[in-house]
C-alpha cells in the first residue's frame, strides 16, 4: 500500500478498512477475494471512474499485496487516486477475464480458494461463465456481501463527508423550490436544483433529480419530461446531493395554488411519522420495527394513500443507476437486523395517491448515534411550500417577500392523528361575532 495524504480520508481510514475485510476472510476461509462493485472499490481504496461499465477488479489477498485489473484507460485513475501500487490493465482489444486469470496464476492465487461478488451489477453472467470455466485449480467462493458488512456503519470521517453533501442537496432542494411556480417547467426546476447542487460544492449525483407536476407525481420514478406547471397544482421534488460519491437525500412539496385539506392532512401525517421514527431510531431497534412505526402512521389516513414501498433505505457511497445502498439494508417488514451506531438511512414516508390522483413527499436523512439518531437536514422546513397560483404570479418571492407555506396557518404542536382533522383555514374560531 502506497502512503499518500490526498484522498477523501485519511490513509489510516483505508487501511482500518483492508484490515477488517481480511479478518472477515479469515473467518470465511478465504485466501483472496476479487471485488468488482464501483462502490466497495471506492470505500477500501478511494478508486473512482465513471468507466466501470467496463470490468474491473481489486484483488486483495488475505495477506500479500492487493492488486487491480482495469481498462487501460482507466488505470490512470488507480495511480492519481489510490494507495494501489500494483496494477495489470488490458487493453480495448484484449480480453478481462483472460487478464485476471493470468494475474492470479502470477501472484500465486490460482490454486487458492477464492471469493468473488457474484451479484455485482457490472461482472455480468458471461464473464462469471467463462471464468468458472477457466479458473480450474482453485475454488470460487461467493462472498457478495463481505465488503458492505463494513459500509453498513459509517465512521466520523464517513459522517463529515456525508454533510457536505448534504449541504449540496439542501442548496439544490431550495433553489428548486424558489423555481416553483405556475408557467415553469418541470425542466427549469431541474435545472435549478442542479446549479444549486453543483454551485455548493456538489459532485454530480448516482441519479439525478426526481421532479414531477400534478398528475405526472402518480408516475414511480419519474423525472423532468418538459412538462409545464399549471395553477392550481403541486410539484413533487426529491433531491440526492453527493460529495465524493457519498449520498444524502430529502423529498419536498410545492403547491401552487391553495393547499387543499387533504394535502394538509398529508404534510401533517409525514411530519407525524418523521417526528415519530427520529424519537424511536436507536442502536438495539430492528429494521422491521422500524418500518412498523411509519408504516402504521402512514396508512392510518382517510385522504386515500399509501406508502407503497420500502420506508427508508441506507444511504451513503453510490454509482449510476442508483444512490441508495438499500440492498445493503432497507426498512421493511420481517426484517430482524438490528440497528447500529454509524448507520445512515434516507427515511421516506411518501404518500401515494392522496385523492387519488396525487403524489406529495417530505423526507430525511438520519443517521444512528450511540443513543438515538441525528438529522443531516436538522433545521430545514418540512411544511409544503405555497405560492400563488396563477402564472407568474409568484414574482413577489423575488423581491424578497417570505413565501407562504403550510406551517404559517398551523397551529403549534399540531397532534400527530389527521384523520377526520380540518384545514386550519376552514375551521371555525370559537368566537361569537
Amino acid at each position: 500500500m502506497r502512503k499518500r495524504d490526498d484522498m477523501t480520508f485519511p490513509f489510516e481510514e483505508y487501511e482500518r478498512r483492508i484490515d477488517e475485510l481480511r479478518q472477515r476472510m479469515s473467518k470465511r476461509l478465504l485466501d483472496a477475494v476479487i471485488i468488482s462493485d464501483p462502490e466497495n472499490l471506492m470505500y477500501l481504496t478511494d478508486y473512482q471512474t465513471t468507466g466501470y461499465s467496463y470490468f474491473q477488479a481489486l484483488v486483495v489477498p488475505l495477506e500479500d499485496e492487493p492488486f487491480m485489473i482495469t481498462r487501460m484507460m482507466e488505470e490512470s485513475n488507480v495511480h492519481a487516486r489510490t494507495w494501489v501500487e500494483k496494477t495489470r490493465p488490458y487493453s480495448d482489444t484484449g480480453d478481462a477475464i483472460q487478464m485476471l486469470i493470468e494475474s492470479l496464476r502470477e501472484f500465486g492465487l490460482s490454486k487458492k480458494v477464492l471469493g468473488y461478488e457474484r451479484n455485482s451489477y457490472f461482472f455480468p453472467a458471461y464473464h462469471q461463465d467463462y471464468f468458472r470455466t477457466a479458473f480450474k485449480d482453485g475454488r470460487l467462493m461467493d462472498c457478495f456481501g463481505i465488503v458492505e458488512e463494513g459500509r453498513k456503519c459509517k465512521s466520523s470521517h464517513e459522517l463529515d463527508v456525508m454533510r457536505i453533501s448534504a449541504r449540496a442537496a439542501r442548496a439544490g432542494m431550495e433553489a428548486g423550490i424558489e423555481a416553483c411556480q405556475a408557467g415553469v417547467t418541470e425542466n427549469e426546476i431541474g435545472a435549478a436544483i442542479s446549479d444549486g447542487m453543483f454551485r455548493a460544492g456538489g459532485d454530480f449525483p448516482a441519479v439525478m433529480p426526481y421532479v414531477t407536476s400534478g398528475p405526472r407525481t402518480m408516475i414511480g420514478h419519474a423525472t423532468w419530461e418538459g412538462r409545464e406547471v399549471q395553477p392550481g397544482e403541486h410539484v413533487f421534488l426529491e433531491v440526492g446531493g453527493c460529495y465524493r460519491r457519498y449520498h444524502t437525500a430529502l423529498m419536498r412539496t410545492v403547491i401552487c395554488g391553495e393547499l387543499s385539506e387533504s394535502m394538509y392532512k398529508a404534510q401533517e401525517t409525514m411530519k407525524c411519522a418523521l417526528k415519530h421514527i427520529r424519537a424511536e431510531l436507536r442502536p438495539g431497534l430492528t429494521v422491521s420495527d422500524a418500518d412498523h412505526i411509519v408504516r402504521s402512521i402512514i396508512t392510518e389516513n382517510d385522504v386515500g394513500a399509501r406508502l407503497i414501498t420500502r420506508s427508508g433505505y441506507s444511504i451513503g457511497i453510490a454509482f449510476p443507476p442508483s444512490w441508495d445502498e438499500g440492498y445493503i439494508m432497507s426498512l421493511k417488514g420481517g426484517d430482524s437486523s438490528v440497528l447500529e451506531p454509524g448507520m445512515t438511512f434516507h427515511l421516506i414516508p411518501w404518500m401515494w395517491g392522496v385523492d387519488g390522483d396525487k403524489t406529495c413527499g417530505i423526507s430525511d436523512t438520519f443517521y444512528i448515534t450511540d443513543d438515538g439518531c441525528g438529522s443531516f437536514f436538522e433545521d430545514m422546513p418540512q411544511d409544503f411550500v405555497v405560492k400563488p397560483g396563477a402564472a407568474g404570479a409568484s414574482a413577489a418571492t423575488k423581491t424578497g417577500e417570505p413565501v407562504m407555506t403550510a406551517a404559517s396557518s398551523a397551529p403549534p404542536d399540531t397532534p400527530c392523528h389527521t384523520k377526520g382533522k380540518k384545514h386550519p383555514s376552514k375551521q371555525k374560531s370559537g368566537k361569537k361575532h
